[in-house]
C-alpha cells in the first residue's frame, strides 16, 4: 500500500510508545527471548510501533506482537467502576540488540 493511500492516524515516535513495562515476567523475556514490553497507543498499528520503536532507541525489530488490555472492575468507595483499556505490545528484537531501560 504506498503512503499516499494509507488509512489511520499519523503518529510521532514518543505518541506511540508510552512507557516501557518493566515487571518480573518482561524482565526475563527480555533476557531469555531479547523481547520488550511496552504500553501504546490503542489507535497504533504493529508497522506504526515498530517503526517508533527503531527510531527510539536505535535498533531492528524482528516481530511485534499486540494486546488488548480491559480494565480491571474497581471500586471507589459506594460505587463501582473501571481502569482504564490499554494496548501492550511485545517487541522481539534482533539477536545483536538490546535496550537498557536502566
Amino acid at each position: 500500500m504506498s503512503e499516499e493511500k494509507k488509512k489511520g492516524v499519523d503518529f510521532d515516535a514518543y505518541q506511540v510508545v508510552y512507557r516501557p513495562l518493566v515487571t518480573e515476567k518482561g524482565t526475563f523475556a527480555s533476557e531469555a527471548d531479547n523481547a520488550y514490553t511496552f504500553q501504546v497507543s490503542p489507535l497504533a498499528t504493529k508497522t506504526d510501533i515498530k517503526r517508533a520503536v527503531e527510531e527510539l532507541w536505535d535498533v531492528r525489530v524482528v516481530a511485534v506482537r499486540t494486546q488488548n488490555r480491559r480494565g480491571k472492575p474497581r471500586r471507589y468507595r459506594m460505587s463501582y467502576g473501571r481502569t482504564k483499556d490499554w494496548k501492550k505490545a511485545i517487541v522481539k528484537l534482533h539477536d545483536d540488540d538490546r535496550i537498557a531501560f536502566f
